[in-house]
């Protein structure tokens, strides 16, 4: 198949900037790399607590870059339990994975998706995905976040392809994975002033488990969207 810049179905310009984003993810990756910690939980807590007054802004940063590079953030978000505690690595990891997501966001929505919609703008499969996203974007989001099938870092960069509304996004994608961050921050906290202490930390586990039993009390209704949307109801 011929890609011309006068090619109404591909257009040489739309594919060109396409080709960047794979680019870009990897150059997150190099950098990681570079750094000497791609996901390794002791590399990250060296690297962080080097930078002395500046970590909490580093952790952000580098949890940001880790989601661009599509790695697996659950040792980013282990990280911040071990690195400052409970309510410190609840707000920076959830400050970071939401930086993270709203630029790989942005960027598959400001470099693929007009390629995307030339290539798959004629499959229904893709139209019914589409408007679903951008009549019911929150519901979306919070099925996929708080039930992530698909990995993080991938749901990022897919919704930037469709029409789902930024604000909303973000929205649901903070709120939705809020309960999750408690659960394995507050978790590792609890695990570390355990061994350290010698007893176990009550008020921690019980936040935990509170936030752990809020998603599984969350099942139900995804059921219910999931059977609505199969059914085709509002």
């Amino acid at each position: 198949m011929q890609v011309s810049g006068t090619d109404t179905r591909f257009p040489l310009a739309a594919v060109l900037r396409a080709a960047i984003l794979p680019l870009l993810v990897l150059a997150s990756l190099l950098v990681l790399r570079r750094l000497g910690i791609d996901t390794d939980l002791d590399g990250i807590r060296r690297w962080v607590a080097a930078r002395g007054a500046w970590s909490d802004l580093a952790f952000v940063a580098l949890y940001a870059l880790t989601v661009l590079a599509a790695l697996p953030g659950m040792v980013m978000t282990l990280a911040g339990g071990v690195l400052f505690g409970s309510l410190e690595g609840v707000v920076l990891v959830s400050i970071g994975s939401a930086l993270g997501a709203s630029l790989a966001f942005w960027l598959a929505r400001g470099l693929a998706r007009e390629a995307v919609q030339n290539w798959l703008g004629g499959n229904r499969h893709f139209q019914r995905l589409d408007r679903w996203t951008d009549e019911r974007g929150a519901v979306v989001v919070a099925l996929t976040r708080l039930f992530p099938v698909i990995p993080f870092n991938i749901l990022n960069f897919a919704f930037g392809l469709t029409r789902v509304r930024f604000g909303i996004y973000l929205l649901w994608t903070w709120l939705c994975m809020l309960p999750g961050t408690v659960v394995y921050v507050v978790g590792v906290d609890a695990i570390l002033l355990g061994r350290s202490e010698g007893q176990v930390p009550w008020p921690l586990v019980w936040v935990a488990a509170g936030a752990l039993l809020l998603l599984l009390g969350l099942l139900p209704w995804a059921r219910r969207c999931l059977r609505r949307h199969r059914a085709g109801e509002d």
